[in-house]
């Protein structure tokens, strides 16, 4: 039996990485080479239009994800041993959220980016 595809899976990921780069359509169709209107199709989880593999992978290598990611997200399979962990990647796996948690959610991840960095500015501990 093949396996079903999850197209809004995929649109809540898009959505929250998107977000969460502060990538708009525009940007992410450039990084890509991907049109802004199959962005738009793919944010919207419409899974009535099928998207080629191809352009799944272009997509996840521009948003800084494994090639396979969007690949994987849409078969509900995604190998989350082998990314970073990320809220993002979470929620892509759990889309039936609100999107107050979602919002409050990234704040989180971006104010915890920001202590990262400004930690490893710092320099090992002596």
């Amino acid at each position: 039996m093949a396996p079903q595809e999850n197209w809004t899976a995929v649109a809540a990921a898009l959505t929250v990485r998107m977000a969460t780069m502060r990538i708009s359509q525009q940007q992410l169709a450039a990084a890509s080479g991907i049109s802004v209107a199959t962005i738009r199709v793919l944010q919207r989880g419409i899974g009535n239009r099928r998207v080629q593999d191809s352009t799944l992978v272009a997509i996840s290598t521009a948003l800084d994800w494994p090639a396979e990611h969007l690949l994987e997200v849409l078969l509900g399979q995604p190998a989350l041993s082998s990314q970073p962990f990320s809220v993002g990647g979470l929620l892509a796996s759990t889309c039936g959220r609100s999107g107050e948690i979602v919002a409050v959610l990234l704040r989180i991840e971006q104010h915890l980016e920001t202590i990262a960095r400004h930690l490893s500015q710092r320099g090992p501990i002596t």
